[in-house]
């Protein structure tokens, strides 16, 4: 049952970083991308548990609120994500991904009234320090990199509090709920703005696209995430996702060819990012031993 779960671990991992391929092949800009997939998942949840599974979705009002705050910082996570993708490559959105480490090592321990963990803070500048380089010597990708950045705090926000609300109701809930808020916040600003008119500006190419990444890369790898915590460690499953930017940027290499060929110094400082991260959670988890 372990090799299983792993195997299925692994499974959404990939899922997880092929989305940006999708992201990319989308020809729709990011804002009906995002749009159209949070309107579609949400549908698809919403059938899964009610009609599939016919289990209730009712929560508190307090619950509610703070799902859809919780929400909200997914949208403007995955529109950051694909803007990044849109004004740059695949592998300049996937790398800036690792700062999102940085960015929980700073607000985990507030969140959830915890030290500090040096080790984290360290890795974290190690980060900053290759994402500086890249900077450097990717600097036409500038305004990539600032929403690849944008994206990883708004991902920091959304993974730390989501953790806060598990156990409050059920997780098919929460991620309907979350999905669901994230695209009618969505909707009421674009209303307001009058980018609404503008919603159906999209081919039937990029809807059936959307459809796709919409239910088996968000709503499904979502659901058996949750499924899969019954049968291995949370540290197991951080340390595997960590690797979404791996098989992302290896995707995108083979797929789009030369838009996605990046200099020397690119593949080296995303290896120490990534390296960082494991090693980190090595440590972690050598703690984790000692304390039991």
């Amino acid at each position: 049952m372990h090799k299983l779960a792993l195997f299925r671990l692994h499974l959404i991992v990939f899922l997880w970083g092929f989305t940006a391929i999708l992201g990319k092949l989308i020809h729709a800009n990011a804002q009906i991308l995002v749009f159209y997939r949070m309107l579609f998942a949400a549908i698809f949840l919403y059938a899964f548990i009610r009609i599939y599974k016919k289990e209730s979705i009712k929560v508190s009002k307090r619950i509610f609120f703070q799902l859809a705050a919780i929400g909200f910082a997914m949208a403007l996570h995955w529109y950051c994500f694909f803007y990044s993708i849109k004004v740059s490559n695949v592998s300049i959105a996937l790398s800036c991904l690792s700062l999102s480490t940085l960015f929980a090592s700073i607000l985990e321990p507030i969140i959830f009234k915890r030290k500090v963990d040096v080790s984290e803070v360290v890795m974290g500048l190690v980060i900053v320090a290759c994402i500086l380089l890249i900077f450097k010597t990717e600097f036409q990708y500038k305004e990539g990199i600032f929403y690849g950045i944008l994206c990883a705090i708004f991902g920091t926000v959304f993974s730390v509090f989501n953790g806060k609300m598990f156990g409050k109701t059920s997780s098919g809930n929460i991620i309907f709920y979350e999905i669901f808020c994230g695209w009618f916040m969505l909707m009421i600003i674009y209303l307001l703005s009058g980018q609404i008119f503008h919603m159906n500006e999209i081919s039937y190419r990029d809807i059936a696209l959307i459809c796709l990444l919409a239910s088996v890369f968000t709503a499904f790898p979502m659901l058996e995430s949750v499924k899969l915590m019954k049968y291995i460690s949370p540290f197991t499953l951080i340390l595997t996702v960590n690797l979404e930017p791996v098989y992302g940027i290896i995707l995108a290499f083979f797929i789009f060819g030369e838009s996605e060929h990046m200099s020397p110094i690119f593949y080296i400082a995303s290896f120490v990012m990534i390296l960082a991260i494991i090693i980190n959670g090595l440590i972690k988890a050598k703690k984790q031993k000692q304390l039991n």
